[in-house]
């Protein structure tokens, strides 16, 4: 597919919009004043492949741990500002890289104008990020329809885009997020459509990992394939680095980004004879930190693999009491033993796995 063309933003060097790969977002889980912990989050998002760190600025304290944390880390800090332009203001004084502001708690076109202007000057970017839960009046969210939340959404936004633009600001990145999904899927749509600001995507407040990764997956997975969509954050309510991860799965289903690796597998039947699942955890465990798009199967039987798993870079398919097959690229490799065992077969495929990671295939920047 091809993507939407934006205008670019950088956040501390990396590129949002214009092109840039899609980058993965996550936000801080803890006390906005503990330096410490938040140093500690930090390099764990860090580790984990996260591009831009956005910390929650709150009152004061928080500004002065803002600052710390800025001075102790090289990572991409967003400020994550709500109902107070002054918190704004002192957290782009702070170090900053980005500070997002939300239309329906921040105030008046004043406020926007003000922070803005401050970005500005210090040449950093804005996100405006619009929340389902925020734009409406207390109360009126749980009455709307979709039709009306989505309009909502979008003429929120809007709004202050248009603040931004009369004070020749064009530094910005946009999101309309909302738990629904087709509510945040049909915003940012409409939102595509009427300008060329890159966008940051998300559904929000999605709950816990299971059915946080099946909302963001459909909605981040719909727009992305629709060519919508310049960076990424999935909300889970759990540790960021879990955020981090479950980007990650989605940019490598659509083959995306810095998709990192793709594990291929069959759903098995009664053709398979052995228990795949052990295999597959010890693969998953040996492309930990590996960031490159490659692709990694383990077939149950010899009629999905290679068949189905033909494309990928490196594979295992098990015949029970016939031994297995490794195979590349859909071709079979080599045939492993009927007295091998499955133990001493994994063993074969994870050192496919090394070699592949040994060759510079695997590993290195954002594809």
């Amino acid at each position: 597919m091809e993507r939407r063309k934006s205008r670019e933003v950088s956040v501390r060097g990396v590129k949002i919009g214009g092109g840039a790969p899609i980058s993965v977002q996550s936000m801080l889980k803890c006390d906005p004043a503990d330096v410490e912990e938040s140093l500690r989050q930090i390099r764990e998002l860090v580790e984990a492949g996260c591009h831009v760190v956005r910390l929650a600025v709150p009152n004061a304290a928080a500004v002065e741990a803002f600052a710390e944390i800025r001075e102790r880390t090289d990572a991409p800090l967003v400020a994550d500002i709500h109902f107070s332009r002054e918190l704004a203001l002192a957290a782009i004084r702070a170090g900053a890289d980005k500070v997002r502001i939300n239309p329906g708690n921040i105030g008046g076109a004043e406020d926007v104008r003000a922070v803005v202007e401050a970005a500005g000057e210090r040449g950093i970017p804005v996100r405006i990020g619009a929340n389902s839960g925020s734009i409406l009046p207390r109360g009126a969210e749980s009455a709307a329809g979709r039709e009306e939340m989505v309009e909502a959404l979008v003429s929120g936004l809007m709004r202050d885009v248009g603040t931004c633009e009369e004070a020749s600001f064009r530094d910005i990145v946009l999101s309309v997020k909302s738990p629904d999904v087709a509510v945040t899927v049909e915003a940012y749509r409409r939102v595509a459509q009427r300008c060329d600001y890159p966008l940051h995507l998300g559904v929000t407040a999605a709950g816990p990992a299971d059915l946080a990764v099946v909302k963001n997956a459909v909605g981040i997975g719909s727009l992305l394939l629709d060519g919508i969509g310049d960076t990424v954050r999935v909300s889970i309510t759990g540790p960021p680095a879990q955020e981090v991860e479950a980007a990650y799965l989605i940019l490598g289903a659509l083959r995306m980004g810095e998709a990192g690796p793709q594990i291929i597998s069959c759903p098995t039947c009664g053709r398979c004879k052995v228990d795949i699942l052990p295999i597959i955890r010890r693969v998953r465990e040996r492309l930990k930190g590996v960031r490159a798009p490659v692709s990694i199967a383990v077939m149950g039987c010899e009629v999905n693999g290679p068949g189905e798993a033909r494309d990928a870079d490196v594979g295992l398919a098990l015949a029970g009491e016939r031994g297995g097959t490794i195979f590349r690229k859909g071709e079979p490799a080599r045939r492993l033993g009927v007295g091998m065992g499955t133990e001493r077969m994994a063993e074969e495929l994870l050192a496919e796995i090394d070699a592949l990671v040994a060759s510079g295939v695997a590993g290195g920047d954002r594809a």
